[in-house]
C-alpha cells in the first residue's frame, strides 16, 4: 500500500510531535465564550465562525477539551465538525442517539469517513472495551488528530484505518478543502495543487482485514461517494456483514451515481428518521 504523497503546504502542518491532552486548555476567557455558546442559541451554525474567531484572537491554536465523554484536541478554525462538537454539546447528538440504541456495550461500530472521531470516540465510550470500533479516515493531517484524539481517549477498541473507502481496492485522490478541512472530497479528472493520493480498499475489505464478523451499527459520511462505498458492498458481502442500523449523509446525494439509499430500502432497511444532514435505516 503506497504512502499518500502531499503537497509541502499539507506536509508543513502535519506535524506529528504534539504536546499531551491539556496542554491547550481554554484559557479562562476561551472557556466563558465557549460556555456562553454552549447555553445558548450561540451553539447554532451560524454563530460558529464568529466564535471560532474569537477563541482564536484569545489565544491561537486548537484548544483541548471533552465532548460527549471523551478528550478532543479541536483544531476549530479551519474544520466544521469540531467547531460544532466544540461549541454545541448537542452536536449530532440525534444520530448518536439511533446509534447507540443499535450497538450496545459490546458491539461493533463502523465509522465510513471518521474525520477527528466525534462519532468513533463517542461510540467507542458507549460500546466499552469489549466493544469495537472501526474508524476509517484517509487524510493523512485529519488521520493524525484522529489518532491524537484516540489516545487521549485511552480508546484500545478504536482500530484505525489510514485508507479511504472506494468501489475497488487501488488508490484516490482527495481534494483537500482549505476553509474546511472535514470536507475534503474525492475527485477526478482535472486536479488542483491540494490534491493528495491515498489508498483505497473496498468496505468488506477493510472489515475482513480488522477481523469484524458482524457490524451492529454503521455510519458514513463521504462527502458525496457514498453510493460507490455501499452499493458494490451491499452486492458483494454477504447478509450477515451488513449493519443493522446505518446513518449516511445526504447532503451530497446530487453527487451520486446511484440512490444507494434507495436500494437500501429494496434491500430490507426502512428509513427512521431524517435529520438536517443524515438519514436513519434500519435492517428490518
Amino acid at each position: 500500500m503506497t504512502t499518500p504523497t502531499l503537497p509541502p503546504r499539507i506536509a508543513a502542518a502535519n506535524d506529528p510531535a504534539s504536546p499531551p491532552f491539556g496542554a491547550f486548555a481554554p484559557t479562562r476567557a476561551q472557556q466563558a465564550i465557549i460556555s456562553l455558546a454552549q447555553r445558548s442559541r450561540l451553539k447554532r451554525g451560524a454563530f460558529r465562525p464568529m466564535l471560532s474567531r474569537l477563541v482564536n484572537l484569545l489565544r491561537a491554536g486548537p484548544v483541548d477539551v471533552q465532548y460527549q465523554g471523551a478528550s478532543f484536541r479541536f483544531y476549530h478554525q479551519a474544520s466544521a465538525t469540531e467547531r460544532g462538537a466544540l461549541f454545541n454539546p448537542d452536536y449530532n447528538l440525534e444520530e448518536l442517539d439511533f446509534l447507540r440504541a443499535h450497538t450496545g456495550v459490546g458491539g461493533v461500530f463502523v465509522d465510513v469517513g471518521a474525520n477527528v472521531g466525534t462519532y468513533a470516540m463517542v461510540l467507542a465510550r458507549y460500546v466499552g472495551a469489549n466493544g469495537k470500533v472501526i474508524a476509517i479516515e484517509p487524510h493523512p493531517i485529519t488521520h493524525a488528530r484522529l489518532a491524537f484524539n484516540r489516545a487521549a481517549s485511552g480508546y484500545s477498541q478504536v482500530t484505525l484505518v489510514a485508507v479511504a473507502a472506494g468501489p475497488s481496492d487501488g488508490e484516490l485522490m482527495i481534494e483537500t478543502d482549505g476553509d474546511n478541512l472535514g470536507a475534503s472530497h474525492i475527485v477526478a479528472g482535472k486536479l488542483s495543487g491540494s490534491a493528495i493520493k491515498v489508498p483505497s480498499l473496498r468496505l468488506q475489505r477493510i472489515l475482513g482485514d480488522a477481523g469484524v464478523e458482524r457490524v451492529d451499527a454503521l455510519k458514513i459520511d463521504v462527502e458525496g461517494y457514498e453510493d460507490r462505498v455501499l452499493t458494490g458492498f451491499f452486492k458483494q458481502a454477504p447478509p450477515s456483514l451488513w449493519p443493522r442500523a446505518v446513518v449516511i449523509e445526504h447532503l451530497s446525494r446530487h453527487e451520486w451515481l446511484e440512490d444507494c439509499i434507495a436500494d437500501m430500502r429494496a434491500g430490507g432497511y426502512a428509513e427512521t428518521g431524517k435529520t438536517r444532514s443524515n438519514t436513519l435505516l434500519v435492517k428490518q
